[in-house]
């Protein structure tokens, strides 16, 4: 198997296993990928997963022996990315926790999860502009709305290695790890957030991601529908009776 599924709780972890290729996707890998985050999505159990890579490397992005093979390559307009979930959208967050490269379609994948956790020798970057090969697994929007389009257009034009550090520092990343362990950070994290009322969690995610493609009006309507919803729900109601018994008060 070239990914696997292992349940922690009610966190997931998804790991791309191809570590002979650095973790490169090919279409078998990509469809599994797909059916894992399908699964994922459907398991009400299940509130966060951790999308990660065998051998010391997230993902090294498409496989480009098999482009060049011409090996059943996904590039249809619609449906799935070619590197697999890409173009999915989900309900509950995902958190990538990088060791080595996420470069070229690795970095897209990283790009779709919510989080990302980097080892602090990770290296990132759009290595497959040197060969020509395009970023169509949204690359070019998920970027520059992340860290700005001068520095995304910096990154897709030169194709440069970007470390872990710098990653941080332009919110390409949002927490570093020690070599190493960016895994077990990534999965205490994804604990922590499985533990949080998950109805205004889902809620105030869904409104974040999805005001983008809204005007201001249109996305105050959907950030207030979803809310109401939760409140409607007697989720807040219940969180506000422990914050009045004394629970989670100074932050904790």
């Amino acid at each position: 198997m070239t990914v696997q599924y292992e349940l922690d709780g009610p966190v997931v972890i998804v790991t791309i296993d191809r570590p002979e290729v650095r973790n490169a996707v090919d279409p078998d890998t990509a469809g599994r990928l797909v059916d894992c985050f399908t699964r994922f999505a459907a398991d009400d159990a299940l509130a966060v997963a951790v999308l990660t890579g065998a051998g010391g490397n997230f993902s090294s992005g498409f496989d480009l022996k098999a482009l060049a093979r011409g090996d059943g390559n996904r590039l249809e307009e619609t449906g799935p990315g070619p590197m697999g979930p890409t173009r999915m959208i989900l309900d509950k967050p995902v958190i990538a926790a990088i060791e080595g490269y996420a470069v070229a379609g690795g970095l897209e994948l990283a790009l779709w999860c919510d989080l990302r956790v980097a080892a602090r020798d990770a290296t990132l970057g759009v290595f497959n502009r040197r060969f020509g090969v395009p970023l169509i697994d949204l690359g070019t929007i998920r970027l520059p709305r992340m860290i700005g389009q001068g520095r995304a257009m910096d990154l897709i034009l030169t194709g440069r290695p970007v470390t872990a550090v710098e990653a941080l520092g332009i919110g390409l990343v949002e927490r570093l790890a020690a070599p190493g362990s960016a895994l077990a950070e990534a999965v205490a994290l994804a604990r922590m957030l499985a533990e949080l009322p998950q109805g205004a969690l889902r809620a105030d995610r869904r409104s974040l991601l999805g005001q983008w493609a809204l005007g201001l009006d249109e996305a105050m309507r959907a950030e207030y529908q979803g809310g109401i919803e939760v409140v409607r729900s007697g989720e807040s109601q219940a969180g506000a009776r422990r914050f009045s018994e004394g629970a989670g008060r100074h932050g904790n």
